[in-house]
């Protein structure tokens, strides 16, 4: 399931629905302009997402599992996972990058063959002379990894639970980083700020919005709590952190990522590709992000 913004009315879509019909070149540049409905599908169908990326051929390393209760998720079995490079052990000290999950996912889609393969993309970066480092997921339900107004607070899972549980597991989290992807992207954003020691964040196509109004159902309790939580208006809460920021110019979010990295000083790495919202754009643009953290460390 993807993070898409709330769909416009039936009013505008109707509207739009003539425009959309006898598209042509001046629909094209309707769409580049954002002034009509369906962006998304429609790069998809003019072939403006660009290539897929490919997972490396090569085997991943050792992949570890494990659940814990969680209190500041009211009691929910939290599953996490945690992938090494090959030839690396846990008592080695590695560092680790922490990854946050889109709505819909759970832990175990930062390492599924037939998702991110992040341990596939970590054995290659490390077999091509990257230092080595570890990468760690969690369950984090679809509650937008900060405190609701049911108490519970996925975001506090990470930093008071998760966090010592791998500083247990003899990571090095005196050297962590924050990896995310849509909701997760997010999530990043969000809870950088109260990572201690942290050394990078790298997110991919975050689900931002600009208003209460535009959001997904269910990702916000209400306007107080998306006014509290949004990342707009925080830019300074990143200064001083190294930031990349990936997404792709056909993804439903690319219009207030773009507006979110003009406010941010100084510019985050990363930049607007041919891309949508998926797992393609996603597999394409992780090794990036990735070496962006590796060398944080």
């Amino acid at each position: 399931m993807l993070d898409h913004p709330r769909r416009l009315s039936r009013r505008a879509l109707l509207t739009g629905g003539g425009a959309v019909a006898g598209i042509g070149v001046a629909g094209a540049l309707t769409v580049q302009t954002e002034l009509l409905p369906g962006r998304s599908w429609l790069y998809g169908r003019l072939g403006l997402d660009g290539e897929d990326g490919k997972v490396p051929d090569i085997a991943g390393g050792r992949v570890e599992h494990g659940e814990f209760v969680s209190q500041a998720r009211l009691g929910a079995v939290c599953r996490w996972a945690l992938a090494l490079p090959p030839g690396s052990a846990l008592d080695d000290g590695l560092p680790v990058v922490l990854t946050l999950h889109g709505h819909g996912h759970d832990h175990s889609a930062a390492f599924a063959p037939d998702r991110l393969a992040l341990d596939r993309f970590l054995a290659d970066a490390v077999a091509s002379g990257t230092a080595p480092y570890a990468i760690a997921s969690v369950d984090g339900g679809d509650s937008y990894w900060h405190a609701r107004d049911t108490g519970e607070d996925a975001g506090t899972m990470v930093v008071d639970e998760f966090l010592p549980l791998l500083t247990e597991r003899g990571l090095d989290t005196d050297r962590v980083a924050l990896l995310g992807w849509s909701m997760g992207g997010f999530g990043a954003l969000h809870l950088a700020p109260r990572v201690p020691r942290l050394r990078g964040v790298s997110v991919m196509s975050p689900a931002l919005w600009h208003e209460f109004g535009d959001t997904r159902p269910g990702a916000y309790d209400d306007e107080d709590d998306f006014a509290e939580v949004t990342v707009f208006g925080r830019e300074a809460s990143l200064t001083d952190i190294p930031l990349r920021v990936d997404c792709g110019e056909g993804d439903p979010f690319y219009a207030a990522t773009r507006d979110f990295v003009d406010l941010l000083d100084p510019r985050p790495a990363g930049g607007f590709t041919l891309g949508d919202h998926d797992l393609g754009y996603w597999r394409r643009v992780v090794p990036d992000q990735l070496a962006f953290l590796a060398e944080r460390f």
